[in-house]
């Protein structure tokens, strides 16, 4: 089994590292996101683990494609396809309107048509009244937090990734093909996710005519993207919170076994820094004055180093 699952990391280490023109994904972006390179780099550094498609976060706004037979394609929630469903207001494809793995910028107050110009769609005057029938297809601003799928060799692997999931915020992570078969034996799959932060309305529809009319207010979108931005920042968090929790698992936090990493210093290990290297910078100007030197606590400067590190 090791063998089998090193061979697909290979593989998969090997597409991520091809240059941005020459790697594609399925997403609307077609490559990986900047916002969790780190986070992937990082993992992918753990023996046993190899992450297998992954999406920071995005806010979007998604036109539903033709009804068809019944049948509507949607906009897939866990990763970035379009997959063939059965619902309401049937779709069929659908577009993107607007994709943003980021927060969006906010303009001044008195730009009046920003949004609507950002997300394209048209304005609707007020005694405009809003046409209704089967063939319309509505437009919905999507906010959708971190995706991580992550290929683990065992599933005592799997279960430390899905264990820094939950700690981590990520409530809805779980893991596929835990079940061994016949023919081999098994490497799961783990999903972080979570649905806590996911929201979806509808801002627009498209007529048959092919125009995409707004059916709501600029100050409602600016809304909506206001709470996108800060579920954009909780997202960051989680994220974050993730990461350190999985790197802990696989005891990966020290400097050499990241690969070189700056470790990074928190405010407490800055102060005992700062305080060490006022001591030393006191000793020496005393000793270019000539003066005598006073009497130095070794424990006290032991401390002060072992509260460092």
């Amino acid at each position: 089994m090791d063998q089998a699952f090193e061979e697909k990391k290979r593989k998969i280490l090997d597409q991520l590292s091809a240059p941005d023109d020459a790697y594609a994904d399925l997403s609307p972006k077609g490559s990986v996101d900047e916002a969790i390179r780190h986070l992937i780099s990082d993992t992918n550094r753990v023996n046993g683990l190899v992450t297998t498609s992954s999406c920071s976060g995005r806010v979007s706004v998604f036109l539903e494609g033709r009804r068809k037979d019944g049948l509507s394609v949607t906009h897939n929630a866990d990763g970035d396809e379009a997959t063939t469903t059965a619902g309401p207001g049937g779709k069929g494809g659908g577009s993107w309107l607007y994709v943003s793995h980021e927060a969006v910028g906010m303009p001044a107050e008195h730009e009046d048509t920003y949004f609507h110009s950002l997300f394209g769609l048209a304005s609707r005057s007020s005694d405009q009244p809003i046409p209704d029938g089967d063939a319309l297809r509505y437009a919905r601003f999507k906010f959708e937090p971190m995706i991580l799928h992550i290929l683990a060799r065992s599933l005592q692997d799997a279960q430390k990734v899905l264990s820094a999931a939950l700690s981590a915020g990520f409530r809805e992570s779980g893991a596929v093909s835990i079940v061994p078969t016949r023919a081999k034996e098994t490497m799961p799959t783990v999903a972080v996710r979570s649905s806590g932060l996911m929201f979806d309305a509808p801002v627009g529809l498209c007529a048959p005519s092919g125009l995409v009319m707004s059916i709501v207010t600029e100050a409602y979108l600016r809304h909506l993207v206001s709470i996108a931005n800060d579920r954009f920042r909780v997202n960051s968090e989680r994220t974050e919170r993730f990461k350190s929790a999985l790197l802990d698992q696989f005891s990966l936090c020290s400097l050499k076994e990241l690969g070189g990493r700056e470790k990074v210093e928190d405010a407490e290990a800055r102060k005992t820094r700062k305080r060490a290297e006022g001591l030393k910078v006191q000793e020496e100007s005393r000793f270019q004055k000539s003066e005598p030197m006073p009497a130095v606590d070794i424990s006290e400067i032991g401390n002060i180093f072992r509260e460092t590190h």
